[in-house]
């Protein structure tokens, strides 16, 4: 009997929270198949998971239509370099992990090269461009969705997918809110807000001055006894005051916050698994808030509102994200006892009752094992 060959795969990730994601999936397709070559586009976390870096993403990431306007030219290299590697077979399957607009492009080039195709984490199509699924769709080989209505809208729309779960759910062991606050020395009757404005540096620029602000307000009134800001490590926070910078993992922040004011994003998921109410909030730039507001086509932005298909947060987008605004919308939930705060917390319920059971990473190798073949 022959031995099939080790597979050859690229695993692409182009920010923080894919590299993340990734990690995961090139640590169980290292066990899965020892002897693999895994090739990136990623960042630190897959490269010590044990994937060879051919493409770093630093430098790549950026959210909105205008936003991406400044990253254009980086990504046209990238995806001329990629077209080479596809149309020379250099890989057996490539798995993308989110990161829509340019991986729907890497996507088409694989498929025309004959290079199998896994895409991880759909485009957010449902949200403002659902007339760009089905060119989506024809693009890759299999589809493994992490929010159980995507699940109904692709196949509305008569396209397959895989509903895996959600990775966080496999990712995160929550200390105990004890535990979290004796790890920063917090004490337990302390009111503690915690900030999460985001990893990119145009989220951070655009939201840290409301949310500073909004957090200064609350300490100068005593709805709270510390602030702790999720920071990250090349992160800048001007003039912080009283809010401590903590750089590095936020799950102690989220384990030990009554309440949270986070950027819109995987990380309102994080506070929903951590229990944690929260604002969320958004800024991009003008014009590209005027384009998804002519182009969106769902009721929210939040993925916990979403999730839950009704409103459990409060959603600060664009002009309402000052600081009188949010600090307003926060002073209840930092009451434990407040009918606002009972309320959200029955909805951070249901969300994480949808967001599946624990094993997303291990049903997307055996996706990726399926395409690989006997």
């Amino acid at each position: 009997m022959i031995a099939r060959p080790a597979p050859r795969i690229f695993v692409s990730a182009g920010e923080p929270s894919g590299d993340l994601h990734g990690a995961a999936v090139v640590e169980a397709l290292r066990a899965r198949h020892p002897g693999a070559v895994i090739e990136a586009l990623g960042g630190p976390r897959m490269a010590a998971a044990g994937a060879a870096i051919r493409y770093p993403m630093e430098g790549l990431a950026a959210f909105g239509l205008v936003e991406v306007l400044t990253k254009l030219g980086a990504h046209v290299k990238l995806l001329r370099a990629l077209r080479a590697d596809f149309r020379a077979g250099r890989y057996d399957l490539v798995i993308l992990i989110d990161y829509p607009g340019f991986h729907v492009r890497v996507a088409e080039a694989a498929r025309a090269a004959g290079t199998k195709v896994l895409y991880y984490i759909a485009p957010q199509l449902w949200a403002w461009r659902p007339g760009r699924a089905r060119r989506f769709a024809s693009a890759v080989d299999r589809l493994a969705v992490v929010l159980p209505f995507e699940q109904r809208f692709f196949g509305a729309l008569g396209l397959a997918s895989e509903y895996v779960g959600h990775p966080l759910v496999d990712r995160i062991d929550w200390p105990t809110r004890a535990h979290a606050r004796g790890q920063l020395g917090i004490p337990l009757e302390s009111r503690v807000l915690g900030i999460f404005p985001g990893s990119r540096h145009q989220e951070i620029r655009r939201l840290w001055h409301p949310f500073r602000d909004a957090a200064r307000q609350l300490l100068s009134e005593g709805r709270c006894d510390r602030v702790l800001v999720a920071g990250t490590a090349d992160g800048e926070y001007p003039d912080p005051g009283p809010l401590e910078i903590l750089r590095g993992d936020p799950i102690p922040i989220f384990a030990a916050s009554d309440a949270a004011l986070a950027k819109s994003g995987t990380t309102t998921l994080e506070a929903a698994l951590a229990d944690v109410p929260m604002v969320v909030a958004y800024k991009v730039h003008p014009l590209t808030w005027q384009m998804f507001q002519r182009l969106r086509t769902v009721e929210w932005v939040s993925l916990v509102n979403l999730v839950a298909e009704r409103e459990v947060v409060p959603e600060m987008l664009q002009g309402q994200a000052r600081a009188g605004t949010l600090a307003d919308a926060l002073r209840p939930l930092l009451d434990p006892r407040h009918p606002l705060t009972l309320a959200q917390r029955d909805g951070l319920a249901l969300v994480r009752q949808r967001l599946g059971q624990p094993g997303a990473t291990t049903r997307v190798v055996a996706l990726a094992d399926e395409l690989l073949g006997p």
